[in-house]
């Protein structure tokens, strides 16, 4: 696997990014992960919160400076990622891992004993197969634009956002979806060691609905939906792969089994996941 350049080391002598292209508000670069310093820094983020129309404003030329948009929750004291455990050291490349094969591995796991043969109706404790791609409705940058504004326009309001304290960061990433493997981001930690094989899962996405990762909190994910399900039918397809993925979005959501909670992703422009 050729190593992607990072550009983010450019911004320790030029923080206005003007050398790469850009014009950057004051931010910080971090470049610590769990177990101490890293040989370079790991993204880049603003230092207040983020505005609507920052994304867009943004995404487009940092992109072509190999710097790829998202959305992170910097609630700390310090002002950083405090509640975060980055360990880009434990991480694999999401290219060598099968979104199919991860997905079954999940699947598997969590129906082999028949304890939730209800919430998961109408399918059984067999892998059911992967949903099937979806028509687009919107482009997928523009879809992931659309999402990082409403975001951000929900920060510190009512209800209680996905992802609190948005601030706009830029990581070195290749596709969007490689974007939490890229930064070591731990939030699956206690259902998936190795953050790649759920970029894996990402990148199917990518092809088949449109996603972007758009937020990331020390446990949360929210990824833009470019092409959702449009029936019960595909949506309860999707569902099944949403709770393989994250069961806990099933098991401990509103929506406490997957047919019900499937309803809720037809025609949705986003996804949210968390993990305990």
């Amino acid at each position: 696997m050729a190593t992607l350049p990072n550009p983010l080391p450019t911004l320790a002598t030029d923080p206005s990014g003007r050398s790469l292209g850009l014009r950057l508000p004051p931010g910080r670069l971090v470049d610590t992960a769990d177990d101490g310093p890293w040989h370079e820094p790991l993204l880049w983020h603003a230092q207040k919160l983020a505005a609507p129309g920052t994304w867009k404003a943004l995404g487009a030329p940092a992109a072509r400076a190999g710097l790829l948009p998202v959305l992170v929750d910097v609630g700390g004291a310090g002002g950083g990622l405090d509640d975060w455990a980055l360990m880009p050291g434990e991480v694999s490349y999401p290219g060598d891992h099968d979104a199919e094969d991860v997905l079954v591995e999940y699947w598997q796991e969590e129906t082999e004993d028949g304890e939730i043969a209800e919430e998961i109706e109408p399918f059984g404790s067999e892998w059911p197969g992967l949903a099937p791609a979806a028509v687009r409705s919107a482009d997928p940058d523009t879809r992931a634009a659309q999402v990082a504004d409403t975001l951000a326009e929900g920060t510190g309001g009512d209800p209680e956002p996905a992802v609190e304290e948005t601030h706009l960061a830029l990581v070195p990433a290749r596709r969007s979806a490689d974007i939490p493997a890229a930064i070591g981001w731990s939030g699956p930690v206690n259902y998936e060691g190795d953050v790649a094989r759920v970029c894996a899962v990402l990148r199917s996405w990518e092809d088949r609905f449109g996603i972007r990762v758009v937020a990331l909190g020390p446990d949360t994910l929210v990824v833009s939906v470019a092409a959702p399900p449009a029936t019960q039918q595909d949506a309860e397809a999707v569902a099944a792969e949403h709770f393989a993925f994250c069961p806990d979005n099933v098991l401990q959501g509103e929506r406490d089994t997957l047919r019900a909670y499937a309803k809720d992703l037809i025609g949705a422009s986003s996804w949210t996941f968390w993990w305990d």
